[in-house]
């Protein structure tokens, strides 16, 4: 299945293809609220944008840093409500949610930092034996 480049809208495995993502996450993202499909096919085929896409993509680079799906869910609100221009858009804590969001996200790059060190530290023993 391919693009429909008349509305702009891509099937499920082209948006897998483009993301690096099974076909089964992406389902379980729908499944769970996480990445709700914009539309469907007369066929019942999920339909998504670019919107979606970078959605999606915003989701994946998450992963790395060990969110939770709640976590992601919690986040991707913030996010919406920011972009959103909604009232809550000049809420101070919404602002102090993403200044959270921000915080652990740093901290866990820092750990992830760290442990690639050590791994490279060990290849580097490994290397000269």
């Amino acid at each position: 299945m391919t693009a429909d480049t008349a509305t702009g809208t891509m099937h499920i495995g082209e948006l897998a293809e483009k993301t690096g993502l099974s076909l089964r996450t992406i389902r379980h993202y729908d499944e769970i609220g996480l990445l709700k499909a914009s539309g469907r096919t007369e066929g019942g085929f999920r339909l998504y944008t670019q919107e979606d896409l970078s959605r999606l993509i915003l989701i994946r680079r998450m992963k790395p840093l060990g969110f939770s799906l709640e976590e992601m869910i919690e986040l991707l609100k913030v996010i919406d409500i920011l972009q959103g221009g909604e009232s809550g858009s000049d809420n101070p804590e919404v602002r102090e949610e993403l200044g959270n969001f921000i915080r652990l996200a740093v901290e866990r790059r820092e750990k992830l930092q760290q442990q690639l060190k050590m791994a490279d530290e060990f290849l580097d023993l490994l290397r000269r034996q």
